[in-house]
This record gives C-alpha cells, sequence and structure tokens, in this order.
C-alpha cells in the first residue's frame, strides 16, 4: 500500500513508519519539524519505499500520486508543546484534520486518526470507556489540546457519515519508549532525562495522581491491527497497569542508579487525577493488549536516553 504519515518525524510517527516499512509498504512522512526530528527516520533515508515531505498540514496538502491511507499523527502532543504552541495546536487539529479528511476523500483512500486520552479531561468515570463524553475544561490552558482533539473527532465522524469516508479513530493513553524527546515535559522523559543528570526529580502534586503507560512497539501493533479492522467508532489503546507518578519516579530512580532526590511542585491547572483505559474494546475487537511489562520497558527507554549526546555531555 502507499501509506501517508503525517506527524512522520514525531516520536509515535516515526516508529510507525518502521513498521510499515518493514511490512514492504510505500511511506510517506509529512512533518514540519517543528517538534518532529529527521533522525527519527534516518536508516530510512536511502530506502526507495520512503518519502519525507516537509509540510504544515494546517496548509493546503497535495501529494502526487495515488494513496490507500491518510494517517494523521501530526500535532504537539506534550504539556510543554502545546502550552508554548497554542495556537498552532489548535490549527494542526482542526484545519489540520480538515485538510488531511479532504485528501483522503480525493484520493479515495482510507482515513485514520490519532486522537488521545485527554478528551476524557480529568474524568469522573474510572476506567474510561470509550462511551465516556469526559470531563473537559475548555477555556483552561489544556483546552487547546483536549478541545482541538475533541473536535477533529467529530470531523471526523462528520466526514465518515455525510461522505462515507472508510475512517479509524483511535484514542492513544500515555506512551513512552526511544526517541522520546529530552524534556519535553512527559512524565518518563522529564524523569530519565534527570535522574541521568542526576539532577532532581520533579514530581508535581503529591505524585498520587496516576497514570497507564504502554510501550510504543505495543501502540504501534495496536494501530495496525486497526488498519485492519472496519469499526470506525473510536477505541482506546493503553496499558490497563494503572501506576502513581510517584512509582514511576522511583522506578527510573532505581533502575538508573541515581543519586536524584525527588522534589514535589504544585500541581498544574486541570491535570488529571487518574488515568486508566477500559481496553475492553480493543481486545475484543483487535485481539489486542500490551505485550511489555513497565520495567523492561523503562530499561529500552533509559538505554536509548543514555546514549543521547546532551545527556552523555551533562553526566561526564
Amino acid at each position: 500500500m502507499r501509506i501517508l504519515i503525517t506527524g512522520g518525524a514525531g516520536f509515535i510517527g516515526s516508529h510507525l513508519v518502521d513498521r510499515l516499512l518493514g511490512e514492504g509498504h510505500h511511506v510517506i512522512a509529512m512533518d514540519n519539524l517543528v517538534t518532529g526530528k529527521t533522525e527519527n527516520f534516518a536508516a530510512h533515508n536511502d530506502n526507495k519505499n520512503f518519502e519525507f515531505i516537509e509540510h504544515n498540514v494546517s496548509k493546503f496538502i497535495d501529494v502526487k500520486g495515488d494513496l490507500d491511507w491518510v494517517l494523521h499523527f501530526a500535532s504537539p502532543a506534550s504539556p510543554v508543546d502545546y502550552l508554548d504552541l497554542p495556537i498552532e495546536t489548535l490549527k494542526v487539529n482542526s484545519l489540520g484534520t480538515h485538510n488531511t479528511l479532504g485528501l483522503a476523500l480525493a484520493k479515495k483512500a482510507k482515513y485514520f486518526l490519532a486522537s488521545t486520552s485527554e478528551v476524557y479531561g480529568d474524568p469522573e468515570q474510572h476506567p474510561q470507556k470509550e462511551d465516556y463524553w469526559g470531563n473537559v475544561n475548555p477555556i483552561g490552558p489544556r483546552g487547546v489540546y483536549d478541545e482541538s482533539k475533541r473536535f477533529s473527532e467529530a470531523i471526523t465522524m462528520a466526514y465518515h457519515q455525510k461522505h462515507k469516508l472508510d475512517t479509524r479513530i483511535i484514542r492513544i493513553f500515555n506512551c513512552y519508549g526511544p526517541r522520546l524527546r529530552i524534556r519535553d515535559g512527559r512524565v518518563v522523559s522529564n524523569f530519565i532525562s534527570q535522574a541521568l543528570e542526576n539532577k532532581p526529580l520533579t514530581v508535581y502534586g503529591d505524585g498520587s495522581q496516576t497514570r497507564s503507560f504502554q510501550y510504543v512497539s505495543d501502540l504501534v501493533d495496536g494501530i495496525c491491527r486497526m488498519m485492519k479492522c472496519d469499526h470506525n467508532l473510536p477505541i482506546n489503546i493503553g496499558n490497563p497497569n494503572e501506576k502513581t507518578v510517584l512509582q514511576i519516579a522511583n522506578a527510573i530512580k532505581e533502575l538508573t542508579k541515581s543519586q536524584s532526590e525527588i522534589v514535589f511542585k504544585p500541581l498544574p491547572i486541570d491535570d488529571p487525577r487518574r488515568r486508566l483505559p477500559d481496553i475492553s474494546k480493543a481486545t475484543q475487537l483487535l485481539g489486542w493488549k500490551p505485550q511489555v511489562d513497565l520495567e523492561p520497558g523503562l530499561k529500552d527507554t533509559i538505554a536509548w536516553f543514555a546514549k543521547q549526546p546532551s545527556l552523555t555531555a551533562a553526566k561526564n
């Protein structure tokens, strides 16, 4: 198949590039490189089945030739990014989703939307099922991401219903692994970089808020299974192994053998207290469940971080 991946230079997008190229598909990665890096797919630069287009999907998209799939993964995805780039985040998840849907329709391609567990906001239902409508503050600092992703789901369903476009929607829960950007504001990347540099591990609030962390290979497997399924409504993909932020900090401190102390800072506005996916839909429809346990996943991620020049220089 010939597949376009927007956000293909990003953390998740680049791992998806690896997987789909490995399956023998022709892959076009599109990215404006605001948060993505070309190093993430450098191994494929000489692959005749790989193309890269530097482009902002919030503007009109023109891709030559046929497409079988349009996979929309472009968006700032960490609090640091979308708080620093609020308008850009709103645009990529509204105009960008509109443009990629229009491209899929014009090419008679199938469409895949990467949504997020953030559509549930600070949830009052636990665990979160796909039929839960969420508890989102539309004018809070996180609203630029939460609400724009909710809009992207709505317009995707509108294209499915109005134009009969064949669509998929995935709600991604916290994901980690190699290629996470150093100090990008996400829990795992922050803790690992701080631990490797023997700097204080910054925990916001008292650390009792929970997250459910899935390794990136599990997520990519779920995505590929969804591409082969004809279910058009949202599906949660996440690890149902709920951990507190403080537990993650202590696990990373132990695995890195760091001398870092753990320090506590005020909890950001609208930070979700609990986040746990109900994955019964993914299990029943896709035959999917996570395979990578937290400790080996963290070990692999730590090993990758330890090789990064900026951390190596700081450590030495």
